[in-house]
């Protein structure tokens, strides 16, 4: 079952003064970053902050979603990355730039090798996918090996070397649309990236219930005031959960009849129709 993340916030490795106010937010899944937003310089204090914070006492009881973003294989940081973070507290190691399933089979191999002997420590990965060759492997990528839990897109750096406009509606929906298939076809779920447009809370509002509309369990948030949009677009309405408890009970009905279609609310309902009613209700905790 995929975890709540409706919302993920993000956190630079190197702003240690934001990691309390990240724990005391009302983000589901906080992601702390020793990739991108970290200056090469501060890449070692950054991992050292990072490390730290997340066996702490108050990112252990704060009841969150731990991920963190290492430098990708092959940089000469991400040995580094994993060896400091391989340990209990840490849910998801985020790998970026990720093109082949055999790049993930090493970082998993790398991890393996390096996490703590503590069985808790067994993180799983979120796997990036940042590029056009990344894209047309995310199945083989997705399946590559058991740690892999979800993928993430990354439209920036997918869309920007190649001239795509990043906030045409159109082309983030052909993006996602092809992301959810390539992950739905190994049977892991899908996290959205970033919006980088801070202050267009209606995009991100949009291209988050977007997001959602294509089976996406969450977003990423790179501003605290992003959570609330997040969350409210990843939020269970009542009239899902209600409808889904009657699709659900008219199914044990029909069971009982040796009938594996029927009609609720004028619509037919068949086997595919009935397991996501099951898991809007295993979401909602209704079973």
């Amino acid at each position: 079952m995929a975890p709540l993340i409706r919302s993920k916030l993000f956190l630079p490795g190197s702003r240690p003064e934001l990691f309390a106010k990240g724990v005391a937010g009302a983000a589901d899944a906080l992601s702390f970053d020793l990739e991108d937003a970290v200056p090469e310089e501060v890449k070692a204090a950054a991992r050292r902050h990072v490390a730290e914070f997340v066996q702490s006492d108050a990112a252990r009881g704060a009841g969150k979603l731990v991920i963190v973003r290492v430098n990708a294989l092959g940089t000469p940081h991400f040995v580094d990355d994993i060896k400091a973070l391989a340990v209990p507290g840490v849910d998801l190691i985020n790998l970026p730039k990720a093109e082949s399933a055999d790049e993930v089979r090493a970082a998993a191999a790398a991890i393996a090798h390096m996490e703590s002997a503590d069985a808790s420590a067994l993180a799983g990965l979120l796997v990036n996918i940042e590029s056009a060759k990344g894209l047309r492997h995310a199945s083989q990528i997705a399946a590559a090996h058991p740690r892999v839990r979800g993928l993430q897109l990354g439209l920036g750096d997918l869309f920007e070397p190649l001239g795509i406009d990043r906030y045409d509606p159109a082309n983030v929906h052909a993006a996602m649309f092809a992301l959810r298939l390539a992950a739905g076809e190994a049977g892991v779920w899908c996290l959205d990236g970033a919006r980088a447009d801070v202050a267009d809370e209606t995009g991100y509002l949009a291209e988050a219930r977007m997001a959602r509309s294509l089976g996406f369990i969450g977003k990423t948030c790179i501003h605290p005031k992003q959570v609330a949009l997040a969350n409210a677009a990843f939020a269970l309405a009542a009239d899902e959960v209600e409808l889904a408890m009657r699709v659900v009970a008219a199914a044990r009905e029909a069971a009982a009849q040796g009938r594996a279609a029927f009609v609720v609310d004028g619509r037919m309902i068949d086997p595919p129709f009935l397991r996501r009613a099951e898991a809007i209700l295993a979401a909602a905790g209704e079973r």
